[in-house]
Formats: structure tokens, C-alpha cells, sequence
């Protein structure tokens, strides 16, 4: 993880003190359920062993301090102001500040914070989500609040709706918070039920991450939110009753599926039928049939990419390289897509040479190589010191 031992070196370094508190939370591996959490839809995701670690004090004065050996440092007098430019990056702890006010934090004074971070940003990995939970074990340990990690979860995805605007769903934070070692974290995201199940200690996950990302990649991610939002006011001119894509199943659209728009249904086709790949998933795993999952991961790339059209050459490739390899289960691109990374389930025979030969294989294709992460299913969201 990224250590405490940086992160305590760096609000050292910055403020001259020691913290109150250390806290880590980990990024998230989106096993499959491609934009299905907004969409009221299940998902199952896997926290991994890169992590943003923070360390943090209260200080008297109402002023609130960042600091980052990767970023900025930033000063803020008004902690309901959203930053903008090179400061933007604070704007997750502070949204998820305000969050926890409206959930009880009594505020008083401000505090200083210093965030170091392993997980690789724009990779698809959700360091934001990282971030805002280690921030928020930080801040509410400082400031005496307690709360159940699956409110965690939710004040922490209201700080990057609300706050930060981002139109996430609940999967980055969910798996954040709720991650053990060993453990797929699966999602009921209309119910807001967590539960985990064993993976398997023969399995582990490959990132390959292409450093790739369209320069609209947010605004890319709000339109497939609101070309989801558009399936449903038609589908219901259409005379269904329904509140999300989660509502319908695959006969219901298949019989409407003229109704709708063309692109507008290529998403909702991608939404209603990665759900059902979710259920699938989930029932195999409960049976403890790893090794038949994999056909699900790939088609699940395959509707990303042909009908949410959310991938891009280079995942599309790694993705194809991928399945002739070895020991993989299955491999999809992982996140919200328009960029980032391909993850790979992949078995003990699954080596790293054989990475290094799919790594080798996308320079031949691209002119350079994509890193490889290869990542352990570890805890979520904790304290590791409080004073």
C-alpha cells in the first residue's frame, strides 16, 4: 500500500507536526457490471492492493490544508467552496467533509491533511473513490463521528455526485469500503446490500493499463449516464412501467427495443444484458465455479465495446491477446472506460513472463508498453494509527 510511513513523512514535511490520525483505503477493480450501479443494477467489484493513504490533525483555526508530493499544495478558508484548476484534486476530501456534516460531524476549526497514493490515476482503478474513503475514516476518527461503512460508502459517493459532480454510481465506493482480502465484494445497488464472497486463493488480478484517456472521458461518462436516463423515458412512452434499465428484462426490451433510438438502445441492450452477465457471475461464484466465468468477462468487453462503445482500440486489443493466453479466466476493460485499463482474471500458470508477453505484443501493435499491475484482492477502507 501506499505507506503510512509516506504519508506521515509528507504532513511532517508540510506541517511541521506529527497527525492525529492515518488512515488507507484502497482502489477497486470492477470484476464485471459495466455501468449497471446507476442503473439500480448489481455489480461485483474487488479491492486490490494499491492504495491512498492519508494523515491528518484537527487545528484550531477554521482553515483546511492539503498536501501531496504528487499535487499541489492547497489552502482553502471556505471548505463549501469547490476548488478548480490544479486545485481540484481537493475537492473529493472536502466534498466528503461536507457530507459527513450533514451526517453529524460537529464542525470546529479546520484541519491539515497529507495524501499519498499508489493506485495509478486514470487507469480505471478509482483512486477518487481511494481518496475520498481514507479521508473519510481520517476525518471522522479526528473528529469523534461514527459511522457504519456502508454509510461511509454513501456519504462518500454523495460528496463525488454532489460535490465534485461526478455522476458515479455507488460500485467505486462500495468495493472501497467494503473490501476484504481474498473476498469479491458483490452489490445490490437498488437495495444497497454489500456482501462478499471467497474468490480463491488461486486467483488473482492483472491490470494493464494503456495510460490512454480521451480528453473527454467526463463528459463521455455524463452522456452515457443521461443516454441511460433517456431508455427509460422511452421504454415508459412505450408503455412499460419502469424506473431504471435494472426494471426491464432482456424479453420485456427486446420486444420495445424499436421503440427506442438507435443509440439509446444500444445502451440500454448493453445495461439489461451486463446485469444479467452480473447474475450469472454471481450464482457460478456462489457455486464456486471460478473457471466458468470467463466467457461472461469477455462478452462483457464485447458489449462495452460494440454497444456502450465505452472501450478503445488498445483495451480491445489487450483484451483479444488476453484470451489466447494461459490461465485466463476472462479479461474486460475495467471502470468507466474511454481509456485506462484492461484487468485479467487469471489463475497460478498465469506468470508474469506471460504478461510481459502480452505487454511485448502491444508495443508491436502501439509504439509502447502498458504497465502491469499485478494486483492481490486485499482489505477496504481502515485506520491504521489514531492518536
Amino acid at each position: 500500500m501506499a505507506s503510512s510511513e509516506s504519508a506521515v513523512s509528507c504532513f511532517e514535511t508540510n506541517f511541521q507536526s506529527s497527525p492525529q490520525v492515518v488512515a488507507t483505503a484502497p482502489g477497486r477493480v470492477e470484476v464485471i457490471g459495466n455501468h449497471t450501479d446507476y442503473n439500480q443494477g448489481p455489480v461485483i467489484g474487488a479491492a486490490i492492493d494499491r492504495n491512498v493513504t492519508v494523515a491528518l490533525s484537527r487545528i484550531a483555526d477554521t482553515v483546511f490544508r492539503f498536501a501531496s508530493s504528487e499535487y499541489p499544495f492547497v489552502e482553502v478558508n471556505d471548505s463549501s467552496l469547490k476548488q478548480s484548476g490544479e486545485n481540484a484534486w481537493v475537492n473529493y476530501p472536502l466534498g466528503v467533509y461536507n457530507a459527513l456534516i450533514r451526517r453529524g460531524l460537529k464542525p470546529s476549526g479546520g484541519f491539515q491533511i497529507a495524501v499519498e497514493s499508489n493506485v495509478p490515476s486514470g487507469a480505471g482503478l478509482s483512486s477518487s473513490a481511494a481518496l475520498e474513503l481514507a479521508s473519510a475514516k481520517a476525518i471522522a476518527s479526528a473528529f469523534d463521528l461514527e459511522l457504519s461503512d456502508k454509510e461511509f460508502a454513501i456519504a462518500c459517493r454523495e460528496a463525488e455526485n454532489d460535490f465534485v459532480g461526478v455522476p458515479c454510481g455507488i460500485l467505486d465506493q462500495g468495493v472501497s469500503a467494503f473490501g476484504q482480502a481474498g473476498q469479491l465484494v458483490h452489490i445490490d445497488c437498488r437495495e444497497l446490500v454489500f456482501s462478499t464472497f471467497p474468490l480463491g486463493s488461486a486467483y488473482s488480478i492483472w491490470i494493464f493499463n494503456t495510460h490512454k484517456k480521451h480528453s473527454l472521458v467526463e463528459s463521455m461518462y455524463a452522456t452515457r449516464h443521461k443516454e441511460c436516463f433517456e431508455a427509460v423515458d422511452q421504454l415508459r412512452a412505450a408503455g412499460l412501467e419502469v424506473s431504471y434499465l435494472a426494471d426491464v428484462n432482456p424479453d420485456q426490451f427486446e420486444a420495445h427495443k424499436s421503440r427506442l433510438s438507435e443509440d439509446v438502445a444500444k445502451r440500454a441492450e448493453h445495461v439489461i444484458y451486463e446485469i444479467e452477465r452480473v447474475n450469472q457471475v454471481d450464482s457460478l461464484l456462489a457455486e464456486g465455479q471460478v473457471g466458468q466465468v470467463g466467457e461472461l468477462l469477455f462478452a462483457s468487453h464485447e458489449s462495452s465495446s460494440k454497444l456502450f462503445e465505452n472501450s478503445i482500440e488498445e483495451l480491445d486489443y489487450l483484451v483479444s491477446i488476453l484470451k489466447s493466453m494461459p490461465d485466463v479466466v476472462g479479461a474486460r476493460l475495467t471502470g468507466g472506460g474511454f481509456g485506462g485499463a484492461a484487468m485479467a482474471l487469471a489463475g497460478e500458470a498465469f506468470t508474469d513472463s506471460y504478461a510481459q508477453s502480452v505487454a511485448s505484443a502491444y508495443r508491436g501493435r502501439f509504439g509502447d508498453e502498458p504497465d502491469i499491475l499485478h494486483c492481490h484482492i486485499s482489505d477496504g477502507a481502515r485506520l491504521l494509527s489514531s492518536n
